[in-house]
This record gives C-alpha cells, structure tokens and sequence, in this order.
C-alpha cells in the first residue's frame, strides 16, 4: 500500500524538483519510482505509481494538488444540471501517460514480480467530485444522495463506465492485477452502501471479472462487509478494525484477504512490529488467499528501515519468500 511515498527519501528528492501531476504524467519517472519502491522493499508485487483522481481530468474537471491540503478538484458538482451535463470520458486517451507508465514499468520490473494497476470507486470518485477535495464528513455527498437519487445514480454510472475503460486499458498495458480504491466508503452506514453504492461497484467489478485477479480496498467496512464483499472482488482488503478470522466468516472462504496491519505499528519499534506480524499470521493460519498488507497506506513519517524489517519479517515467519503463485495471470 503506497510503495512509494514521503516516507522515502528517493521519492522526496524527485518531488524536490518535480510537481506531482508533472511526476504522474512522466512515463519514465513514474516507472523509476515504482520499481525503485519495489526493490528497495523487496515487496512481492509492485504497484504502480500514480494517483486515483487523475481520472476526474477525463471528465473536464481541473485537478490540483494544495501543498498542505491535499487535492483540489474545480468545478464542484451541485445539481442535477451538472450532473446531466459531465461528459462521456474517454480514458483511453486523456490517461495514455498512464498507459505507457505500465509499459514501461512492466520492462524494468523483474519477471517474476507481479504489476498492480489501480482505480477510485464510484463512490470516492463522486465524493471527490462532490466535495471538491477531502472531506471531513461528506455531507454534501450524503445531501445529494438523499435529495436526488435519480441523479446520484446517473452521476455512479458515468464514474463506473469510465472506470471500466482506464482499468480495461491498464490490463491491456501489462498489469497483472487490479485494486480499486474506495477508500472513503467507510463513512457510510451500512443502509446507504446498500442503497446507494453496492450495484455501482459491482459493475464495474462485473465488467472486469476473469481478466486478472481483482483486489476491493475499502477502510472501516466492518459494518457492512458482507455488501462490500459480494459487491466484488477476488480478493477484498480489511484493516485492523476487524480480525481476519471474523472477516473470513463474514465473506466466506473462497475469498482471499488482504490486510490488516495498522499502519501506525510501522511507527513503533521493531519488537512491537515483529509482535503484531506473527499474530497476524497466527491469525490467518498459513491458508492459501491471504495477502499480508496494511489496512492503509504507509505514514509519511514511518521509517524506511521498518518498512524493510516488516517484509522481511512476513517473509521469514511465513517460511520464506511469500508463497506467490506465478503462473497465469494470478499471483
């Protein structure tokens, strides 16, 4: 989660000199951060480098990233007039830097480590949309969901369509996985994930089914879990708020878990590190479908070094190198 970030210092000495839109659209420095994170982590997949609101650009939308606020999308949607008149995106061509990223990532990458591409949710793209950045408690998003439903569906669909193209396209650049990010999806009630989000995402998730293993990250989705699992996904990320064994009853056993380390174990020291690894691969028992992660992306100010110890950590307490099955699209 995050491979690349602040909390490396190769990353923070290209972003002294490059913005990050600027980063993101360079093939070549985006393939260089990627397999650099990889190889420096020694993970045993890459993801790569890129951002999930890079899409909003598709749909005629100004992108910004605030120093010290994050990202700033102009205009905001506000009505149903907004919403009827976003164009149809086209992915394909207003993300080929994104495209031609994966190549040439997949080139410098050893064979055997597995590429992840990734995409925003509907939902998380339409609160992005709707809010104009982050948010506190989406209430503007929540506001329209309740007041139009016609147009929240319309809005959903029109997110999911041109998700499917960019991940569509992605696959056909050299991916050999897929995760799709709703990483605010947790401030909903289970009632409104079920209402308002479920079948969106399973569309796009639908659409994408048997080309490449499909990994669903959402955060804080204990309550609704069953949903957001049969919404989709071969594999479907859970973070430290639930217990790996609870999840596995809640989606059942044919599929696999990502997680669920807490990011802020990274930030205390080895001893505690090695104690909340084993327990969670006491946890998950050695059975085949799990996928040791974080719940969320790595901190800013995590120390690279333990970072380093946690992969190697898994590595050894799973007995050796994780057991990563390398023929076909699946890993």
């Amino acid at each position: 989660m995050r491979q690349a970030g602040r909390y490396m210092e190769d990353y923070r000495k290209v972003r002294e000199r490059v913005p990050f839109k600027a980063l993101c659209r360079d093939a070549s420095l985006t393939a260089e951060i990627t397999v650099t994170a990889q190889e420096k982590i020694k993970a045993d997949a890459a993801i790569i480098f890129s951002d999930i609101l890079l899409i909003v650009e598709s749909f005629g939308f100004k992108l910004d990233y605030v120093k010290g606020d994050g990202p700033s999308i102009t205009p905001v949607l506000k009505s149903a007039a907004d919403i009827e008149g976003l164009p149809t995106a086209e992915p394909r061509q207003t993300l080929a830097y994104v495209f031609q990223a994966i190549q040439e990532t997949r080139r410098s990458l050893k064979a055997d480590i597995p590429l992840i591409g990734f995409a925003g949710a509907p939902f998380t793209l339409a609160s992005y949309l709707i809010e104009g950045g982050a948010s506190g408690n989406f209430k503007k998003t929540k506001a329209l969901m309740a007041r139009d439903e016609r147009s929240w569906g319309i809005l959903m669909d029109k997110i999911a369509a041109a998700t499917v193209e960019f991940l569509k396209g992605q696959v056909d650049a050299g991916v050999q996985a897929i995760q799709l990010f709703d990483s605010w999806v947790g401030w909903l009630s289970p009632e409104q994930y079920q209402k308002y989000v479920q079948a969106h995402t399973k569309k796009v998730f639908d659409a994408l089914e048997s080309r490449v293993p499909l990994i669903h990250f959402g955060t804080q989705t204990a309550p609704f879990l069953k949903n957001f699992s049969e919404a989709g996904g071969d594999v479907i990320s859970v973070d430290h708020r639930v217990a790996l064994s609870e999840a596995w009853k809640v989606i059942g056993g044919e599929k696999a878990i990502q997680g669920n380390l807490d990011p802020a174990v990274l930030c205390a020291d080895l001893k505690a590190i090695e104690r909340e690894t084993r327990r969670i691969l006491d946890e998950a028992g050695g059975r085949p479908g799990h996928i040791f992660n974080l719940g969320h992306g790595v901190l800013p100010e995590t120390p690279l070094e333990n970072v380093i110890a946690l992969v190697e950590m898994v590595h050894e307490f799973s007995g050796g190198a994780c057991r990563v099955r390398r023929a076909g699209p699946a890993f």
